[in-house]
């Protein structure tokens, strides 16, 4: 597999250490598995509850009616549905979910494959993947998207639709995995992420706010990092070579001195084979005792789940008891966190641990990389982990099986969902089932990621690739006016207008295009709104099959739930069982920076690629510290194939300009910088929160979307 990381060289004595020490962890971290076999549901039966809307709210019509079609899943409910489409969380409100360890024996989950988190989630172990490793996988789909507009196309609602279609409509063993969103959006502009209409995740509230409490756990670990960072730095100023080592390694009540395992990681990094700490001459002492990390170096910054514009730039340490240590630093949102990605991209929690102690927080002073583990807080940071690393089991609307896990940022980043949740999901469906997550942004950006990030290191390939369309955002690529979010649309896209629909898939066109050169088929879903025409539809479908595309279907998921998604059922089952060619990577993982990065510009339709000062001396720096073979994560607009956000459409000949470069080492990448990216989004005038509340009589919430 075409997987790289930094190398680990160890001194063979110490590498029998470290060995020894995570075998320990390892048994300490396992689960018992009980071979009987699964709960029989053969007798169980589900009535669906309906629940009125909340008291506050005018009267409505029923807004999810049962129907007693018989099915041979238990779990499996159709639903009838209300025309308007009624408010997201009315229609989240109406449904009552059924017990998640319900929806875990019906696929196949024993009770100590899972821990309950309340009566709707459930943690997912890790366990499980040892007893399945015998098992077939199933069918791998990814979706993405066309460039979108600031109001997005409906991805996650294409996913959910899709796989309440493949499991309640066409009686296909599947799983939908998702990202866990952010707070920060959810109380601020855009919005919760749990699909929509028809198509959701429930408890729709649960699933966008704490959830299991992952994103917190990263919180933490961040800011554990972050608070340890500036702690060493203080000391280090205040205390000689000998007081600094005593107090790293203080003696016993006898007497004698240890050092902590983490502090073997250290000795062996600096290439010093000795494990008794009164055996270090005054030089290594030094060497071990002192990072003197440079604080204009330092990119770990300090992270909150809520959009907060005025801590992007703060100084620390004005306190009086810090003695000057003044620094200017900031905060970034929470799932900016390089830990974020390290979740995505783990693959078991050895290799957590591992990628959490080699995440780089800066440079010393001499130009070497310091890491969690030179600061000695990579194993606390694990702990900290331990519980976020099993995905959390829900469902959809229509009783499919849902695995939440992980939400790394999709610019600085590769926005998509874990590896360990996807793995776990194609065992538990098995041959013939079907696992479908998402991508985050447009096809450029999510899918591209998906391939030469997540694939390389999960070892997984995709048989189909879908790209989410919109005649919305079509129309705006052929030349339609700006669509802002919160003003309402112009006439253009509420009006059949064929001629901007036209113009504008050449957009679609690029992104087929793209997705097809690794190697998967590709499925154009046309995710279809009220005002949609059939000419324009027909424009769209004819298009995209003129660009390669395996199909392009119409679809109503979200007036309609899984129904209005049969026929894109239908094609990507076609598609998966059609594919035969093997995945072919954007770029080798051995040549150069420069080279990755500018094999994904000529990607996007760029002629070349312009490097700043600043990015010149990165790229040097990373290679110099043996950090080349990393892949490339882009960090640019998801508004536009290229840097500029106003250039529709699918423009070619742009210089793509390079502002800076930097790496999320531990993750296990290189991002360089598009442009101005920014990781602690700000609150609008009117946040969602004015819409958020809580029915103090039923204690529902209101007013989530």
């Amino acid at each position: 597999m075409d997987v790289s990381v930094p190398p680990t060289n160890y001194p063979k004595s110490l590498s029998s250490i470290i060995k020894s020490h995570r075998r320990r962890a390892a048994i300490n971290n396992c689960h018992p598995v009980v071979s009987h076999p699964p709960l029989s549901h053969s007798n169980h039966h589900h009535s669906l509850r309906v629940r009125s809307s909340a008291a506050v709210a005018p009267p409505l019509p029923p807004l999810v009616v049962p129907m007693t079609t018989p099915k041979p899943n238990p779990t499996i409910r159709r639903l009838g549905v209300a025309s308007p489409v009624p408010a997201d969380i009315d229609i989240a409100n109406a449904v009552e979910p059924l017990p998640i360890a319900d929806i875990a024996a019906e696929l196949g989950l024993r009770p100590e494959h899972f821990d309950l988190y309340g009566k709707y989630k459930a943690k997912v172990l890790l366990s499980v993947l040892d007893e399945l490793k015998g098992q077939q996988d199933g069918y791998y789909v990814v979706v993405g998207g066309i460039t979108p507009t600031p109001l997005g196309e409906g991805k996650s609602t294409t996913t959910v639709g899709l796989c309440q279609a493949l499991g309640a409509f066409l009686d296909k063993k599947v799983v939908t995995c998702l990202r866990q969103p952010s707070q920060g959006p959810t109380f601020g502009i855009k919005g919760g992420a749990a699909g929509g209409g028809y198509s959701q995740v429930i408890p729709m509230d649960e699933f966008n706010l704490h959830l299991t409490g992952d994103i917190h756990a990263i919180t933490a670990a961040n800011n554990l990092l972050a608070a340890a960072i500036d702690t060493r730095i203080f000391h280090e100023a205040s205390q000689s070579d000998k007081a600094l080592f005593n107090r790293l390694c203080p003696p016993n009540k006898e007497g004698k001195r240890r050092f902590a395992d983490v502090m073997l990681r250290r000795l062996i990094k600096l290439g010093i084979s000795k494990t008794d700490p009164n055996e270090l001459t005054p030089d290594e002492v030094r060497r071990f005792a002192r990072l003197d990390i440079d604080p204009e170096s330092i990119t770990w910054r300090r992270v909150m789940d809520v959009n907060d514009r005025f801590l992007r730039k703060i100084t620390i340490g004005q306190g009086p008891d810090e003695k000057g240590m003044v620094r200017e630093t900031g905060f970034d949102i929470a799932v900016a966190s390089e830990i974020m990605a390290v979740l995505a991209l783990t693959t078991s929690l050895a290799d957590m641990r591992e990628r959490l102690g080699r995440m780089v927080i800066g440079n010393s002073k001499a130009g070497e990389p310091i890491t969690a583990d030179d600061l000695g807080v990579g194993g606390a940071l694990t702990v900290l982990m331990k519980d976020a690393i099993h995905p959390t089991l829900m469902q959809t609307l229509e009783g499919t099986p849902v695995l939440v896990h992980a939400g790394p940022f999709a610019n600085i980043a590769h926005g998509n969902s874990s590896i360990v949740a996807d793995k776990i999901a194609l065992k538990l469906v098995g041959k013939g089932g079907y696992v479908v997550t998402e991508a985050g942004f447009g096809s450029d950006i999510g899918t591209e990621k998906f391939m030469d990030i997540k694939c390389r290191y999960s070892g997984l390939m995709p048989q189909c690739a879908i790209i989410v369309a919109t005649i919305r955002a079509l129309k705006m690529h052929g030349g339609g006016p700006d669509v802002v979010a919160g003003k309402p649309l112009d006439h253009a896209y509420v009006s059949e207008n064929v001629a901007l629909v036209e113009a504008g898939c050449v957009n679609l066109a690029k992104h087929i295009a793209n997705t097809k050169s690794y190697g998967v088929n590709v499925v154009v879903a046309i995710n279809k709104f009220a005002s949609d025409t059939e000419a324009e539809m027909d424009v769209v479908r004819n298009a995209s099959l003129a660009a390669g595309a395996f199909d392009a279907v119409v679809c109503t998921h979200h007036a309609h739930g899984g129904k209005g998604a049969v026929d894109l059922g239908l094609a990507v089952q076609r598609a998966c069982e059609s594919q035969a060619d093997p995945l072919k990577f954007l770029y080798p993982l051995e040549s150069g920076i420069k080279e990755k990065i500018e094999s994904i510009a000529k990607f996007y339709g760029a002629s070349g690629v312009e490097y700043s000062e600043q990015a010149e001396k990165q790229i040097e720096m990373y290679t110099k510290q043996g950090f080349s073979n990393l892949p490339i994560c882009m960090a640019k607009t998801q508004y536009s194939f290229s840097h500029v956000p106003s250039m529709k459409g699918a423009p070619s000949g742009f210089v793509l300009p390079i502002r800076d470069v930097r790496a999320s080492i531990g993750a296990g990448f290189i991002y360089p910088l598009v442009g101005t990216m920014s990781t602690m989004p700000g609150l609008p005038t009117r946040p969602c929160f004015y819409e958020i509340d809580v029915d103090t009589a039923t204690g529902k919430v209101m007013g989530l979307s």
